[in-house]
């Protein structure tokens, strides 16, 4: 089962978790993508791993077949010498080796194997990590837009743009009082019985001061 396929199940597995717990997408956009890197982070560490065993095991190889050339040489040397037990005795040790060597190679093809996985699912791992970095932005702005046209018809469908225009009913009611009392405060009232008779004293002697004025004038005109 390719890493790719385990990190998958894993993202739809938190994914429920991930949406009760986060009120805002892009907090939840944010999560994902963090949680993607820790993943890729994790592939690449293990990839690593792999390749600094896939490079031990070619020293391996290179020591093994060293050896076998070595108890090759051996061999020879110990017939050359008429000791054939010697010989056979070097023979077996270089089969062991050459068993060894065998068995090496096909773990190293079962490892390189395993690295071509581990490639597909790196480039699988960066290509998604691209798309939901570019797609990060799109979403985050189309959330705010939405959250801000939910408010507005709220706003003016709800309860809310209710009490707002009872409000203002109230501050105009208000309004209506400040003026009515200000003009109250202008207003004069009816005249009383002393004002009255102030008034017609005064009338009189603006009228005897005018007959005086007049009776100089025809005086001074003689």
């Amino acid at each position: 089962m390719s890493v790719f396929s385990r990190a998958r199940d894993i993202f739809a597995a938190n994914m429920t978790e991930m949406l009760d717990r986060a009120e805002d997408p892009s907090r939840m956009i944010r999560m994902i993508i963090l949680e993607m890197e820790e993943t890729l982070v994790e592939v690449r560490a293990s990839a690593a791993r792999l390749i600094a065993d896939h490079k031990d095991m070619q020293r391996q190889q290179r020591r093994l077949d060293e050896l076998q050339e070595s108890w090759t040489e051996k061999a020879e040397l110990a017939l050359s010498k008429n000791r054939e037990d010697l010989a056979k005795a070097a023979l077996i040790e270089r089969q062991k080796a050459a068993d060894m060597a065998d068995a090496l190679k096909a773990e190293m093809g079962g490892l390189n194997e395993t690295l071509k996985g581990y490639e597909a699912d790196i480039a699988k791992l960066q290509g998604k990590l691209r798309e939901a970095r570019a797609r990060q932005n799109s979403i985050a702005n189309r959330y705010e837009s939405a959250v801000t046209r939910a408010k507005a018809r709220e706003l003016m469908n709800g309860n809310r743009a209710e009490d707002a225009f009872s409000r203002f009913d109230l501050l105009e009611r208000r309004a209506d009082f400040a003026e009515g009392r200000a003009d109250a405060l202008g207003m004069t009232g009816p005249k009383s019985l002393e004002e009255e008779i102030a008034e017609l004293k005064a009338s009189d002697k603006v009228d005897a001061e005018l007959e005086a004025l007049k009776a100089a004038l025809a005086a001074k005109g003689k």
